[in-house]
């Protein structure tokens, strides 16, 4: 798992958040992607520009994920 960010059930109901926060990760790269800036987001999520690029490398990580396919049982 990508450090600084954390998967818990009882921690908005699982989804990826960024460590010690409720920030989801889908919501800084949502942010992101809609041109939203670094500063910004510091500034309204309250945040540092190390956890932003964390979020990213997760997503980068599992944008790289390789699942195998199970072999169907005769």
């Amino acid at each position: 798992m990508t450090e600084g960010i954390s998967i818990d059930p009882a921690v908005c109901h699982g989804k990826p958040v960024i460590s010690d926060t409720r920030v989801l990760v889908s919501t800084i790269l949502g942010a992101l992607a809609g041109g939203d800036s670094t500063t910004s987001l510091v500034e309204d999520y309250e945040i540092t520009p190390k956890q932003i690029s964390a979020a990213l490398q997760f997503a980068s990580e599992m944008a790289d994920l390789q699942v195998s396919a199970y072999e169907a049982i005769a």
